[in-house]
């Protein structure tokens, strides 16, 4: 065990806590980059973790952060990275509870929080479409010209699509099961 590496996960994840605005998948960008630059995970098995992340009871930010933490230096590890990635939040939502009143009409904090807004948006929507070009087309954002079809990704990703627009009202549990279960059969026992 490591100290100087449990220190680092520590730091680390307290860094894409306290520099996130927008929860969990706001984060990823912040995430994948400090990640895989460190060599904790390859750019694959980060999709892997954020998958199984996402289909695990939890805030994602929580489960990623005791993924990797676990992943590079057992329960310690998982522990020391949970808590770089939860003390800063927990910090700021203290200090925001503790002045809201006096700062919930301030026109900069309303102004600040108006133009985060947006950003947000932007940063969930590019790391769907880097997921949905990745899973589908295994296509590497920094490597564009390499592309290879994923005809079982595009297959699961239509049927999900299509059973969230049927039935509006289903519950995530279930479109995770089928998907998972999709994936199983067609990437573990037909390819």
């Amino acid at each position: 065990m490591s100290i100087k590496l449990l220190f680092e996960l520590f730091l680390t994840f307290f860094k894409i806590g306290l520099f996130t605005f927008g929860g969990g998948y706001a984060m990823i960008p912040l995430m994948s980059d400090e990640v895989v630059s460190k060599g904790w995970l390859l750019s694959e098995q980060l999709m892997d973790f954020i998958a199984i992340s996402e289909s695990t009871p939890g805030p994602f930010a929580i489960n990623m952060a005791t993924f990797v933490g676990y992943n590079q230096q057992g329960i310690i590890g998982a522990i020391m990275a949970t808590l770089g990635v939860v003390l800063p939040s927990f910090i700021i939502i203290l200090i925001i509870a503790k002045a809201f009143h006096k700062f919930a009409s301030n026109k900069y904090v309303v102004g600040f929080l108006s133009g985060v807004k947006p950003v947000v948006v932007g940063i969930i929507f590019a790391v769907a479409l880097t997921f949905l070009l990745k899973s589908i087309f295994n296509i590497d954002i920094m490597n564009i010209l390499d592309i290879e079809f994923h005809w079982s990704s595009l297959l699961i990703f239509a049927v999900v699509f299509g059973m969230s627009r049927i039935w509006k009202k289903l519950h995530p549990v279930y479109i995770v099961l089928v998907s998972g279960i999709m994936g199983l059969i067609i990437y573990g026992f037909i390819l």
